[in-house]
């Protein structure tokens, strides 16, 4: 039986990339999409997510909006810097012609997954602000999820808004700090694998034997240049988002430790996510109460990129 997933998304060029991804997969049942700033601006996101789902032929797939600004830090920038002022690599697709639910996000997440107790898996690949304000809504929401799965933090590598903080968590840490103390059984997908999977020109380009392929190598371009004036020695893109997906299709390609993790939320480390790797800090302990979570420590990189490939190419 398919996997039912909410995907809280920014996109964007990885999102689309991985909501793609996701679409493309038999394992995966996608129950909806939510949206967040982060890559773009809010508003933009959910134009963004509904030409996603009409472009895969999948118009019923329903679009939730989303947090607008984050629950403390202001909003000072988005990456379209990255992403292109559109988030689709400066594209310029034509508007969506659905619409999004008239019910903001987390409260879809929350009558999502309070209606299917213990079947529904949230995978935030944005900051996570929606998911912090389902769990005010709805405190139980916790004991009620299968998992989380989030592309976000970095616990054994610099971060890459600054050495600190991975951009994700930085654009709402002290949400971040939220989700990872829940107690709900919570993979983290960071930069520790995502910076180890590059997808080169060339692999970019063989996408192009289907349509949706087509539309990501059009997409990815910008966010290629950005990768080759960024990280010239690289030779092709990091796999940020994807990777989550990968994960949720296949685990086994991903190495994996259980440590808990909290985040910063002030001060020169803001947004830093650590891991507390001995789990014996003296009390009073600020960790008591936080779960393990799983944290993607390496990844087979050759096989994230095989399965990457034959499901964006299947279907011509």
């Amino acid at each position: 039986m398919p996997k039912k997933i909410i995907i809280d998304t920014d996109p964007g060029v990885d999102d689309s990339m991985a909501i793609l991804f996701a679409l493309q997969s038999p394992e995966l049942e996608v129950v909806g999409l939510t949206t967040i700033f982060g890559n773009v601006f809010t508003p933009l996101a959910t134009q963004n997510a509904l030409r996603l789902v009409e472009l895969a032929g999948r118009p019923n797939i329903p679009v939730a909006h989303g947090a607008e600004l984050p629950l403390v830090a202001p909003l000072d920038y988005v990456a379209d810097f990255v992403h292109g002022r559109d988030g689709l690599g400066n594209t310029n697709p034509p508007p969506p012609q659905g619409r999004p639910l008239n019910m903001p996000a987390a409260q879809f997440i929350v009558e999502t997954v309070m209606a299917n107790p213990g079947q529904i898996t949230l995978v935030p690949v944005g900051p996570l602000t929606n998911l912090a304000l389902a769990l005010a809504l709805e405190p139980r929401l916790a004991e009620n999820v299968a998992e989380v799965v989030l592309m976000g933090g970095a616990a054994t590598v610099n971060g890459n808004v600054n050495p600190a903080a991975e951009a994700n968590i930085f654009h709402d840490p002290h949400a971040a700090d939220v989700v990872f103390a829940a107690g709900w059984p919570l993979t983290m997908v960071g930069l520790d694998v995502t910076m180890k999977t590059v997808m080169t020109a060339d692999f970019l380009a063989s996408l192009r034997a289907s349509k949706i392929g087509q539309f990501i190598f059009d997409i990815v371009q910008f966010y290629l240049e950005f990768h080759r004036q960024s990280y010239p020695e690289l030779g092709g893109i990091h796999t940020h988002d994807p990777s989550a997906i990968a994960y949720l299709i296949n685990p086994g390609l991903f190495s994996t430790v259980a440590a808990p993790v909290r985040v910063a939320t002030d001060g020169l480390l803001l947004g830093q996510t650590q891991p507390d790797w001995r789990q014996n800090w003296h009390t009073p302990n600020p960790w008591t109460t936080v779960s393990p979570a799983n944290i993607c420590v390496d990844v087979d990189s050759a096989g994230l990129r095989a399965l990457y490939h034959q499901r964006i190419t299947a279907g011509g």
